[in-house]
């Protein structure tokens, strides 16, 4: 295959990959309670089903290295795809609660093997373009999040098969994203020992990069984005309901969260390019999550729209901490551990978090607690990230502690 054409089928399957690493998870919110009403599942298998998504990207984000190092990483991609193509059309045929778990899980295994992944695969195949490249990737991460979302519940409604349907046209997706890397993995065959060896390092574990106070900094910048995106999606609509504000109102303002995540995409790929030292954005960032949070606590209906653009616009951090992994690395294999480090962590955060606000509004009987607790974490977010985005590279930092 010739190289121009790799390169376009490598954006190609970029693209389609990116549109469904997201609506395994993101499809399963708006029917969840037809899907336990026709499983037969209780309310805490339902908690654990939503629980899965920040866990298997955890753990099985761990992994993407050896994946890719293994099968090279369009072969990784291709498996990536097949796997999430699999576990999502398997999930919509079973009657089995133990058997929709664990095609749920494979389905997240591939989920989090292409989180991983698609960075290196952009950092080492486009040097030139990487940019251009994380920017069509982080669009259309929130394209498949925002359209599973909207078309779910409506889907379920009008299809034959009910939340059956709804949820198995995300399988017939992924088989579709899985064929550009099945051309590129038999393309690339012949040149894996090379990649091997050009890439290949004395460890394939993610946690080799520890030694890197960047890769460490964007891991807790990357998990504390996430826990504060999760949060949101959870709970912020019940924020505001409590603060004063109809069910439609507070839905429509909590509505707006996911909609800054197309502009983001967009934008900070290539503010993170153009700019030598970004870490003012950061501090930008926190204090739009700050003031936003304020503004949700003490004045929930003066402005409720105004609060969640704030916090939206504070979510333009995980473009740019996605972006920070190929800007702040060197060797594509470097890449790639640190992607897979600092998703693992992050999104560990995106599981717990939602949690622990839960429970400390269970505890304490209102909002105020959970609030200074989001409020105290903006200080970790804010200084992880004024490290994680500050000139060097994580190659360097490597380089000099085994030096």
């Amino acid at each position: 295959m010739r190289s121009q054409t790799r390169l376009w089928w490598g954006a190609v399957g970029v693209v389609l990959l990116a549109i469904n690493l997201r609506p395994g998870a993101a499809s399963l919110g708006p029917v969840l309670a037809e899907v336990q009403d026709g499983l037969g599942m209780d309310a805490a298998l339902g908690g654990a089903l939503t629980a899965l998504p920040g866990l298997g990207f955890a753990v099985f984000g761990a992994v993407a290295v050896a994946v890719g190092l293994r099968l090279g990483l369009a072969g990784g991609l291709f498996l990536a795809a097949v796997a999430s193509a699999v576990g999502l059309l398997g999930r919509s045929f079973v009657d089995s609660v133990p058997l929709f778990f664990a095609l749920t899980i494979l389905a997240f295994a591939g989920m989090a093997i292409g989180n991983v992944l698609v960075p290196a695969y952009i950092k080492s195949h486009y040097p030139n373009r990487t940019a251009s490249l994380m920017s069509a990737y982080t669009i259309s991460l929130a394209i498949g999040a925002t359209a599973s979302t909207l078309i779910s519940a409506p889907l379920s409604d009008a299809a034959p098969g009910g939340w059956r349907a709804s949820l198995g046209i995300w399988g017939l997706a992924a088989l579709l994203a899985a064929v550009p890397w099945a051309v590129l993995a038999a393309s690339e065959r012949r040149r894996r020992l090379a990649e091997v060896a050009v890439t290949a390092r004395p460890s394939s574990s993610v946690f080799g990069v520890v030694g890197s106070r960047h890769a460490v900094a964007l891991a807790l910048f990357f998990g504390m984005q996430s826990m504060q995106a999760y949060v949101q999606f959870g709970w912020v609509a019940q924020m505001l309901r409590d603060g004063g504000l109809s069910a439609t109102a507070a839905g429509g303002a909590a509505s707006l969260l996911a909609a800054f995540g197309l502009a983001g995409g967009l934008v900070m790929p290539l503010v993170v390019a153009r700019l030598r030292d970004p870490r003012w954005v950061v501090v930008v960032l926190g204090v739009l999550l700050l003031a936003g949070w304020l503004g949700v606590w003490r004045a929930p209906t003066a402005a409720p729209w105004l609060w969640a653009s704030l916090l939206g616009l504070s979510g333009f951090a995980f473009p740019m901490a996605l972006a920070l992994v190929t800007a702040r690395t060197h060797d594509p294999h470097v890449t790639t551990q640190v992607s897979g480090f600092i998703q693992s962590i992050g999104y560990l955060f995106s599981a717990i978090g939602p949690l622990l606000v839960g429970v400390l509004f269970e505890v304490t009987g209102g909002w105020d607690v959970p609030l200074w607790f989001l409020l105290g974490s903006v200080l970790v977010f804010v200084a992880s990230g004024v490290v994680a985005s500050a000139p060097g590279l994580v190659d360097d930092e490597l380089a000099a502690r085994r030096g």
